[in-house]
């Protein structure tokens, strides 16, 4: 099994590069060698809805995707990351199932959280309401029958066929013990999904409740240590969140930049990119794009609300058409004490970005020099445009940047000069040692281009770029000469 490495990680789904697993292996090993080290591969377990993320159960991979040994596979070439949903299990899971069927004896009673049950006076307050922080306009629950005829009301964050769970109870923790053991056989890297939702208590938010949530962390992280596993928690929210768990010593996402790229290639503008380089955390996935969209509270603080809305706007523009289509809201969410806002834009990067090739250009490259560990998502990687058509057959929001692609439709993107001249350099980023070394970002530049060296040893590389122009090249030090080569 390979370990954690300094190069650049593929996102996708098991069957959106090929059918399958064997398929995708293949596209990798065919077209991209050098181009990806490592792999994310998105929920390949038996799921009962939201594209894998209502896992039913981790023993076992989709036999619609492979099995146990395609993984392995995998974990032998690339450095992989595989989910674990910590909030949440399917209502399809033979623990819920059990807790349907024989109700309070069932010994997974305790494993799931009673709405009743957890508010003091059985339903919250007003005020308590008010405070959550939700995902649905509605409160986080749903009624489910239980075979002896009584409705319970359990805590629902997310969909339909998900209900959350309590990290509290030993049969969660027995659940999470189980499954996170046996996951890191196979994975150096293990993704918590919503791991921010697992903490709640009366009164609060209930998302990243402190101290609760380095409680619930340290019973995640328990079954990990024996394999040398390390984990990377899914948080979308204020970038203040990401440094709090830098500052723990974790990797953590940085989910600010995609919109902040966005910001500076439509105005021209580097010095918000400036000034999140130079404190960012360092021990960080940085993306441009993710199987969810384009997060928009996480860079509150960093960009100002006009300049948030100014994002907004432009990327929300080319989606008038497809409105009529959309069957549910689009990245809603209720914040905690204000009204609801757009939590996520729901596009691909490319399109953001009006498919300009030499702005997309230049936001993956300022990416790959951005601190941290480059994430590519497949679509990015193929330069996606919108998937106006899946949109309007599935109604889902996500699946305009959700399209699965046929080996045929990737041999003929790998045509296209924009993608040659990208995989050029993600290949030179991931060979070259300076990226091993130390980075400083200049900020005496004039408002609109940028300058990021990396060095390490004899080693050097340099990037410049006008955000007005679209406009870089990048030097690097080849036996103490340096020599531009792009």
């Amino acid at each position: 099994m390979q370990k954690v490495q300094n190069k650049i990680m593929l996102i996708t789904y098991s069957d959106s590069m090929g059918g399958d697993l064997k398929e995708l292996y293949e596209v990798l090993d065919t077209h991209y060698e050098g181009v990806i080290g490592g792999v994310h591969l998105l929920p390949f377990y038996p799921s009962s809805g939201d594209r894998g993320f209502a896992v039913i159960n981790y023993d076992i991979v989709d036999p619609a995707f492979g099995d146990w040994e395609d993984i392995r596979r995998f974990s032998e070439k690339y450095y992989l990351m595989a989910d674990f949903m910590i909030n949440h299990v399917s209502i399809r899971s033979e623990e819920f199932k059990d807790y349907m069927q024989n109700g309070d004896s069932s010994p997974y009673r305790e494993m799931f959280i009673h709405w009743d049950e957890f508010w003091p006076d059985g339903e919250p307050t007003e005020a308590e309401m008010e405070a959550l922080y939700r995902r649905k306009l509605q409160g986080p629950y749903k009624e489910f029958t239980r075979d002896d005829g009584k409705v319970v009301k359990l805590w629902n964050t997310f969909f339909e066929e998900q209900v959350d769970v309590n990290p509290w109870a030993p049969a969660t923790q027995d659940y999470f013990k189980r499954n996170l053991e046996h996951i890191a056989q196979y994975v150096p890297l293990i993704r918590f999904d919503a791991f921010a939702y697992a903490t709640k208590k009366p009164g609060t938010s209930c998302f990243f409740v402190e101290p609760d949530v380095w409680e619930v962390l340290d019973i995640g992280m328990e079954p990990l240590q024996a394999y040398g596993t390390e984990m990377l928690p899914e948080i979308h929210e204020n970038y203040k969140v990401q440094l709090k768990m830098a500052d723990q010593g974790h990797w953590v996402y940085d989910f600010a930049l995609p919109m902040l790229m966005l910001h500076g290639l439509m105005t021209g503008r580097t010095d918000r990119l400036i000034h999140w380089f130079n404190i960012c955390p360092r021990k960080q996935f940085t993306t441009l794009d993710t199987h969810d969209g384009i997060g928009v509270v996480d860079v509150a603080g960093l960009l100002e609300e006009s300049e948030i809305d100014l994002v907004r706007d432009k990327v929300n523009e080319k989606l008038t058409e497809a409105q009529q289509y959309i069957k549910r809201p689009a990245g809603i969410v209720k914040m905690s004490g204000s009204q609801a806002k757009q939590y996520q834009l729901m596009s691909t990067y490319y399109s953001a970005l009006d498919e300009d090739d030499e702005a997309y250009l230049l936001a993956r490259v300022v990416q790959l020099f951005a601190p941290g560990i480059p994430q590519v998502y497949y679509v990015g990687l193929l330069a996606g445009e919108n998937d106006l058509d899946s949109l309007k057959r599935i109604g889902e929001p996500r699946s305009i940047n959700r399209h699965n692609y046929t080996t045929s439709e990737i041999k003929d993107r790998l045509k296209l000069p924009l993608l040659q001249r990208l995989y050029e350099i993600m290949r030179f980023r991931n060979s070259y040692p300076a990226f091993d070394g130390t980075i400083a970002v200049n900020d005496q530049l004039e408002n609109g281009q940028l300058e990021i060296t990396w060095a390490n040893e004899a080693y050097e590389t340099v990037l410049w770029a006008d955000f007005r122009t679209k406009d870089f090249h990048i030097a690097y030090n080849n036996e103490n000469k340096m020599k531009v080569v792009l």
